[in-house]
C-alpha cells in the first residue's frame, strides 16, 4: 500500500516538474522523522450488517468460492490492499459477545439476537478459529477485542489462555480438540469498547478501576503477549486521555483507544447523505478532518505531559464517515456509498495519521466490507 503510494506521488512529482524545471527539492536524510508504523493501515471487522457474514463470509458449503467460507474475491481484494491488521469482533458487538458460543462445531453453537445492529439472528459461525483463518490468510496481525459490558475478567482471561496457552491446561486442550494444535498469535487485546457508551456508559474513572481489575488477569506466555488497548474516548473528548495516562500508566497497559467519525452536517441526526450531496457538503466534510486532527493533537499534548518517555500508543482503532444509512435497507446495517468524496477524506485522514507517527501507531478504518467507509 504504502509502495503504491509512493509510486503515484512520485509519478505526479515528475509530471509537475517536467513543467517546472526551475524547481528544487532538497530531502535532509539526517533529520528523519518518526518510522510511520505500519499498522496505520489497519482495518475494522464488526458482526454489523453484512460486514462480515455475507460481505466475507458464506460458510464452506456455499457455491460462492470461498477458502473455508471465507470468498476468495473478498480476501483477494483484501490482500491486493496488504491490510495489516483486523480489528474484530466489535465495536459495540464486543461488548455483548461471549467467546464460548463461538468456538466448537458450528451447527451447535447457539444463535443469539445482535441487539445493537438490526435485531437480526447471529449464528456464531464466525469466532475465533474463523478470525484467526482470516488474518492468517490475509498475512495480518489479529486485534481481539474484550468483552468488558457483559463480560467478566475470568471470560477475557480465560479467552486469552484459550488462543495463547502451550502447555497442557484444559482451555489449551480444548483449542486443540476444535482444530488448533499450535497458540493463535494474538498481537493486540483491548479491554471493553466504548466504555463511555455502547460499552457501559461508565466515567473514566469508574472504567480506570475496571481495567485495573481485568488487567490483573490478563496473562500470557511471554513469547506472545499482545499489546494491551484501554478504551478511550471519542470526539473531541480528551478526559478519558487524562484521567487513564495518570491513574492507570502502571498497570498492563500499552495504548489507548480513541474514536472519531464525521459528517456532513456535523450533527448526529441528520449526518447528510453519501450520495447525491452539493459543493457545501464536499467542505464541511473535509472540514472535520481540520477538527479530527485538532483532537489527534489536544490528546498526544496530554499523553505527552502525563507521559514524556512516549511508551503509550494513542490508537485511531475507529474512524470514518458516517452517513445517513441508505434508503431502502436496514438502518442497522449502516449501510452507505462510497465515493471520491471519502477517497480524499481517507487520504486527508492518512496525512494527518503520518504527521503524528510518534504516538499514533495504529488506525482502524470502519469498516472493512459493506459498512460505513468500506475500502
Amino acid at each position: 500500500m504504502k509502495r503504491t503510494a509512493f509510486g503515484l506521488a512520485a509519478g505526479a512529482l515528475l509530471a509537475w516538474s517536467a513543467h517546472a524545471a526551475d524547481v528544487q527539492l532538497t530531502v535532509d536524510a539526517g533529520k528523519p522523522g518518526p518510522v510511520i508504523h505500519r499498522n496505520v493501515y489497519g482495518q475494522f471487522a464488526e458482526h454489523l450488517g453484512t460486514g462480515i457474514y455475507e460481505g466475507m463470509w458464506v460458510g464452506p458449503d456455499s457455491n460462492i468460492p470461498n477458502v473455508r467460507g471465507w470468498r476468495k474475491d473478498v480476501v483477494g481484494a483484501l490482500k491486493a490492499l496488504h491490510v495489516p491488521l483486523v480489528r474484530w469482533p466489535g465495536g459495540c458487538f464486543a461488548d455483548e459477545y461471549h467467546w464460548r458460543e463461538g468456538i466448537g462445531p458450528r451447527g451447535k453453537r447457539p444463535v443469539k439476537v445482535n441487539t445493537h445492529w438490526g435485531g437480526v439472528a447471529e449464528n456464531n459461525a464466525v469466532g475465533t478459529h474463523e478470525f484467526f483463518d482470516l488474518v492468517e490468510q490475509l498475512g495480518a496481525e489479529a486485534y481481539v477485542n474484550g468483552n468488558l459490558g457483559t463480560g467478566s475478567a475470568q471470560e477475557m482471561a480465560e479467552w486469552l489462555e484459550y488462543m495463547t496457552a502451550e502447555g497442557n491446561s484444559t482451555l489449551a486442550q480444548l483449542r486443540r480438540k476444535n482444530g488448533r494444535d499450535k497458540p493463535f498469535k494474538v498481537s493486540y487485546f483491548a479491554v471493553g469498547n466504548e466504555a463511555w457508551g455502547c460499552g457501559g456508559n461508565m466515567t473514566p474513572e469508574y472504567y480506570v478501576n475496571q481495567y485495573r481489575q481485568v488487567a490483573t488477569f490478563l496473562k500470557t506466555p511471554d513469547n506472545n503477549r499482545p499489546k494491551f488497548i484501554a478504551s478511550g474516548g471519542n470526539a473531541n473528548d480528551t478526559r478519558w486521555t487524562e484521567v487513564l495516562s495518570t491513574q492507570n500508566i502502571k498497570f498492563n497497559f500499552d495504548a489507548i483507544g480513541h474514536h472519531y467519525y464525521v459528517f456532513p452536517s456535523g450533527k448526529w441526526e441528520g449526518k447528510g447523505s453519501a450520495a447525491g450531496f452539493k459543493e457545501d457538503e464536499w467542505i464541511s466534510l473535509l472540514s472535520y478532518t481540520q477538527d479530527f486532527e485538532k483532537t489527534v493533537a489536544a490528546n498526544i499534548a496530554v499523553l505527552d505531559k502525563n507521559d514524556p518517555q512516549k511508551r503509550i500508543g494513542l490508537y485511531l482503532d475507529e474512524w470514518g464517515s458516517w452517513y445517513d444509512p441508505e434508503p431502502g435497507t436496514n438502518p442497522g446495517f449502516l449501510v452507505q456509498r462510497n465515493t471520491l468524496r471519502d477517497a480524499v477524506l481517507a487520504a486527508l485522514h492518512f496525512h494527518m495519521f503520518h504527521a503524528h507517527a510518534d504516538r499514533v501507531h495504529m488506525t482502524n478504518i470502519a469498516q472493512m466490507v459493506n459498512v460505513l467507509q468500506a475500502m
